[in-house]
């Protein structure tokens, strides 16, 4: 029996905490290849993936993008939506056809000051993800450019 990932909202959100971010959803599908949001773009919405898979990439100069992490049903597509400058920090490609619940960042953000608990479980969310994803980032940085990948000893 597996353990439910940590990162993914059913098993990081409270279920009045899901509820309540649901009432913000709007369906949305896309097509293989669509590129969700661009790297330095503007950080205006977020994403939940119903079924599908999303790469979050991040560009290096003089090759081609650096996939970080592939990320499937249940989990947060895009993060710099709730830290100013609202500034996209990684890009994000659909590598299959995709659906996903579409989230408008003013009015989440809105809805997290306006209540507390709300808040706090949505940036604790958040906060999961991104350390999460931070791990991620470097453990593919080290296999694609240290000498002898992550497993190296230095």
């Amino acid at each position: 029996m597996s353990t439910p990932s940590p990162i993914r909202i059913n098993a990081a959100l409270p279920a009045d905490c899901r509820s309540r971010l649901m009432e913000f959803a709007r369906e949305v599908n896309f097509d293989e290849g669509t590129r969700l949001f661009h790297e330095g773009g503007r950080a205006d919405r977020f994403w939940i993936v119903r079924s599908g898979t999303v790469t979050l990439d991040v560009h290096v100069p003089g090759r081609r993008a650096a996939v970080i992490e592939t990320l499937g049903a249940g989990e947060l597509v895009g993060c710099s939506w709730l830290f100013k400058p609202y500034t996209w920090r990684l890009g994000a490609e659909a590598m299959t056809p995709v659906r996903a619940y579409e989230f408008d960042a003013v009015e989440v953000r809105s809805l997290m000051d306006s209540d507390t608990a709300f808040g706090s479980a949505l940036g604790h969310w958040v906060g999961q993800v991104l350390a999460h994803r931070l791990q991620a980032a470097r453990i593919r940085l080290l296999d694609l450019y240290a000498p002898y990948g992550s497993g190296s000893l230095l």
